[in-house]
């Protein structure tokens, strides 16, 4: 299979050569990481042991990015894909199972990490792929990761690559650690969660929260909420008094003036970095930095700071 990948990147080069002012060297990334979130966890086991190359720019939907030809060719002549799976790359996944057709190994991280499943919507009962939130189930992850890596990435330096997952395992655990006891001040009674759409499942589960709606009551952001779907959702935030709905911060706005529009209500729109990290010099430019901001600001405006 190595000889076959090794062949199509150079028929690609050649091809390439041919074209040229396009013209450059073919990629040298080795592993090819889907979303952004999942490619600083697998930079931060490999360091400079293998080349890593994320296909997902910051603050982009993982639902609806695309990629180029050229990366879909990256792809194709890696040594190892990292998905997260679950149907969460929706604009993605084909090129994944193409890279799989030509002998790519491929690690679908979301369905060997104990996946939870939607509760209700219109995802109800399929697996929810969105399980960063729950740095538990990320420590597993890094386990799982670096054992793929190690395997099948030819020159990385299996000790090196272990005493570095190893070293970050500990540091998510440290943050899980001090994320449960930053909930858990929480009064009882305001632990409820209204987001954009079913994204923190697993957090709630984790820190013992209750998700009690979302604008869009669906796993993706690619459904649309209907006018009985917001109607329901207005009488939750009524009903058990929820301070703030925590969208997207692509999109807090927008989902404000969904709601004021529907139902009439006031209530405060908190910016996440739900599914996607931030700009390098942004507020998460790297998954602990995006699980800090995102805990803080949840727990700011649920304990009314």
């Amino acid at each position: 299979m190595r000889t076959r990948r090794l062949l199509a990147a150079l028929v690609a080069a050649a091809a390439l050569l041919a074209g040229g002012a396009a013209c450059t060297s073919p990629t040298r990334t080795r592993i090819v990481v889907t979303t952004n979130i999942l490619g600083d966890v697998v930079a931060e086991i490999v360091g400079d042991q293998a080349e890593v190359s994320v296909l997902m720019k910051p603050n982009a939907d993982p639902h609806s990015f695309a990629i180029s030809a050229r990366e879909a060719h990256a792809m194709q002549t890696a040594d190892l894909v990292v998905y997260n799976g679950l149907g969460l790359e929706e604009g993605v996944l084909h090129q994944v199972e193409a890279a799989k057709a030509e002998g790519v190994p491929t690690v679908e991280v979301g369905a060997r990490i104990d996946p939870m499943e939607y509760r209700d919507g219109d995802a109800a009962g399929l697996p929810d792929p969105h399980f960063w939130t729950d740095p538990a189930r990320v420590v597993t992850a890094v386990r799982l990761l670096t054992d793929e890596i190690v395997r099948h990435v030819d020159g990385v330096d299996g000790g090196v690559v272990r005493r570095r997952a190893e070293s970050y395992a500990n540091e998510v655990r440290e943050l899980d650690a001090r994320l449960a006891e930053r909930f858990a001040a929480i009064p009882a009674e305001r632990r409820v969660l209204v987001t954009n759409h079913h994204v923190f499942g697993y957090l709630a589960d984790r820190y013992d929260l209750t998700v009690v709606g979302a604008i869009i009551p669906s796993g993706t952001t690619l459904a649309s909420p209907s006018a009985s779907d917001l109607a329901s959702l207005v009488t939750a935030i009524e009903t058990h008094r929820v301070p703030a709905v925590f969208a997207d911060t692509a999109q807090p706005a927008r989902l404000a003036e969904v709601l004021a529009a529907e139902a009439g209500i006031t209530v405060r729109v908190v910016g996440l970095y739900s599914e996607s990290l931030s700009d390098a010099d942004g507020e998460a430019a790297s998954y602990l930095a995006m699980m800090r901001f995102n805990a803080e600001a949840i727990i700011g405006a649920l304990s009314g700071t």
